[in-house]
């Protein structure tokens, strides 16, 4: 464990920051001096037309000079503003890292909310999504399909040779900056990360193809409609041009239908199209070492045409069709067959490319979740990756803590979960730490299982399949009380242990809502159940005589706890963990210091 690593990253990102607020401030001065030159030379297009047309002093042509001159600096402003912008993106990103390394992350980033969900078996009681959770932390993805790839390594744990083999990726991109620089800087800025599930749709649907005929004769008639229109503007008969419009929009309306379907599902895509075609464009001239991300990029770049140069491609067909929205273009558009000739375009670019389309999404959405984790590696002080063991139940940490807790809040804790020691049984007082425990032992179980390194000196692990009851509520919408949520969700742990064997269960204070014969009953049935399914775990514990069970030594129980002290009228922790039962409660001081006379 490198003590100085976030310093480094500190360091490099401060560095970083400086050379991109350096260019910002260039550019942002060339900006306001075109800026200015555009102002100057509008001045003098006008001057020069007053002199021209209101007192004839030479030739209107002259006008065509600092007229030209001004579209020519438009363009070069137009560069100059999305090199400012870009530069600005790139200033926020490591202002956003340096914050990051400083524990100010919660609510900045995307909180993946959409993918909460109270049946799951250990997400919420996890802190896995929502505000101020470990998807936010970790989330760097661009694309809706990433955050996804992302949320369910989150969320489903794989097979040993899978996360090693993400692991091996982790590192390999953890000191490539530049490329998660580029990657984070690709496309336009947006609010929102870009939805792909629709080009993925549009690409696996049927085709729609039309016919030959109908091809060459909307080519003619667009030809026809365009030599009418000379045609007319010289002053000849218009006839000619107003039957062409009206024999092609016959053909328009014969192919409305087919054609509609054509481009169904790429409305307003442009800005997705753009950010894939970017993102593609990036990973097409990176070369990797580890397998799983060379066959990445074996997808993007394998054989013919670029992936990014296809997408590019479409994107045209896309704004060559939006052009229609401009009603003032929709007139010339109609005339000739713009819609039309678009929806072929559409038709024959899903002929010759719909069918890697997914595939393409895919790698983009794994490069994403990986680059994600390897972002985390990079930042986080005190991680290290976990040796993985292949089918055993067995998780040993030496001084674990708790991913999203700062390194001044977050307290190490030492434990060894295998076959001799299958069961803690954490006692402690009121907020000494018990559940806090759990969730530091459950969440780097999910970082590790996702690939990533987890907050610990060293990590042993195997596959294991996680079940935890920390938050079980009541729901008034579902008439379903606190009670009965629980054991539901007991009833879904013991499925999993008994179904997706190795599993880790992490039970808070299981049963208290009932009475204390029947919750030491309970919670003794449920914990022998887990266990005779081979399961594994940490319970805590109120009530001491729950602890008796390690007195069973077929069960491989152990007890700890954490203890507290009252200093000066309040209750002081060090949420350390220690051998043995509490052999204290704070509850009545607890009381006390706020005022009840107990």
């Amino acid at each position: 464990m490198d003590e100085n690593k976030d310093t480094e990253a500190e360091d490099e990102y401060r560095s970083r920051l400086a050379a991109r607020e350096q260019t910002f401030k260039l550019l942002d001065l060339q900006h306001r001096r075109m800026g200015s030159a555009k102002v100057g030379i509008l001045l003098l297009t006008a001057v020069v037309a007053w002199l021209a047309l209101g007192k004839g002093l030479f030739s209107p042509l002259w006008i065509a000079a600092p007229a030209l001159c001004f579209a020519a600096l438009a363009v070069i402003h137009e560069r100059m503003i999305k090199g400012r912008l870009g530069a600005l993106r790139a200033v926020t990103l490591y202002r956003d890292g340096i914050d990051r390394l400083a524990g100010r992350w919660a609510g900045r980033g995307c909180s993946g909310s959409r993918f909460r969900s109270s049946k799951h078996p250990y997400t919420e009681d996890l802190d896995i999504f929502g505000p101020g959770s470990l998807f936010e932390l970790l989330c760097a993805a661009r694309t809706r399909t990433g955050e996804e790839r992302l949320a369910a390594w989150l969320g489903h744990p794989s097979e040993v040779p899978e996360i090693c083999s993400r692991q091996g990726a982790v590192i390999e991109l953890k000191h490539k900056l530049d490329l998660r620089e580029d990657v984070a800087l690709a496309g336009e800025e947006a609010a929102e990360a870009a939805d792909l599930a629709a080009l993925r749709k549009w690409a696996s649907e049927e085709l729609s193809t039309t016919p030959p005929a109908i091809v060459l004769a909307a080519r003619a008639i667009t030809l026809f409609s365009i030599v009418a229109a000379l045609y007319a503007a010289m002053g000849f008969a218009r006839l000619p041009l107003e039957l062409s419009i009206l024999v092609g929009q016959s053909i328009a309306f014969f192919m409305r239908k087919s054609h509609a379907r054509a481009a169904f599902g790429l409305e307003r895509s442009a800005r997705d199209l753009q950010m894939l075609s970017a993102l593609l464009a990036r990973l097409e001239i990176e070369t990797f070492q580890t397998p799983i991300l060379a066959k990445l990029i074996d997808r993007v770049s394998g054989g013919g045409e670029l992936p990014s140069k296809r997408i590019s491609r479409l994107l045209g067909i896309v704004t060559w069709r939006d052009a229609m929205r401009s009603s003032l273009f929709a007139i010339i558009g109609i005339a000739l067959l713009w819609n039309t000739h678009s929806a072929i375009a559409l038709e024959r670019w899903r002929r010759e490319n719909g069918s890697l389309v997914a595939a393409w999404i895919d790698a983009v959405s794994t490069f994403e979740a990986i680059s994600s984790l390897s972002r985390y590696a990079y930042e986080q002080q005190g991680v290290t990756m976990p040796d993985l063991v292949e089918s055993d139940s067995v998780l040993e940490a030496v001084c674990l803590k708790h991913p999203l807790l700062t390194r001044a809040d977050a307290t190490p804790n030492t434990l060894s979960i295998n076959t001799l020691a299958r069961l803690y049984i954490v006692s402690g007082s009121n907020m000494s730490g018990k559940s806090t425990l759990l969730r530091t032992v459950g969440i780097n179980t999910v970082l590790a299982l996702a690939g990533a390194p987890v907050c610990a000196e060293r990590m042993r692990i195997g596959p294991l399949h996680i079940g935890a009851s920390l938050r079980a509520g009541d729901s008034l919408q579902a008439g379903v009380s606190r009670f009965y949520a629980e054991i539901k969700r007991l009833r879904q742990i013991v499925d999993i242990a008994r179904e997706s064997a190795p599993a880790l269960f992490l039970l808070d204070e299981i049963l208290h809502g009932t009475n204390s014969h029947d919750r030491t009953v309970g919670a003794e049935a449920v914990i022998r159940a887990l266990l005779s399914a081979g399961a594994v775990g940490l319970v805590t514990t109120h009530d001491l005589a729950l602890a008796r069970i390690a007195d069973d030594k077929s069960l491989h129980a152990v007890n700890v706890h954490f203890q507290d002290e009252m200093l000066e009228g309040r209750m002081v922790f060090d949420y350390c963990l220690r051998p043995g039962v509490v052999q204290k409660s704070n509850a009545i001081p607890l009381m006390r210091a706020v005022g009840l006379d107990v």
